[in-house]
């Protein structure tokens, strides 16, 4: 399973990590994933999903059918 919201979109960011002396070795910096099961009351079901924590704000403020709605849009099925 990736490691990316697929509210956001959000992945693995690379960079380097620096040393005191400078020395460059390679490092990723990983999204706040979380693993959240939401209720959605038109279908009476739950769904479980892997989200960023700024996703679930985004749930919590457009409400989880809006969120589904614009996904579908976009081609994820959930």
């Amino acid at each position: 399973m990736a490691r990316r919201c697929i509210v956001t979109g959000k992945g693995p960011r690379t960079g380097h990590h620096i040393s005191h002396a400078h020395n460059l070795t390679k490092r990723r910096w990983l999204p706040n994933l979380q693993k959240k099961r939401f209720f959605i009351p038109e279908e009476g079901r739950w769904v479980t999903m892997r989200v960023t924590a700024k996703a679930i704000k985004t749930i919590d403020k457009k409400g989880i059918s809006a969120v589904l709605k614009d996904l579908k849009k976009k081609g994820i099925k959930v």
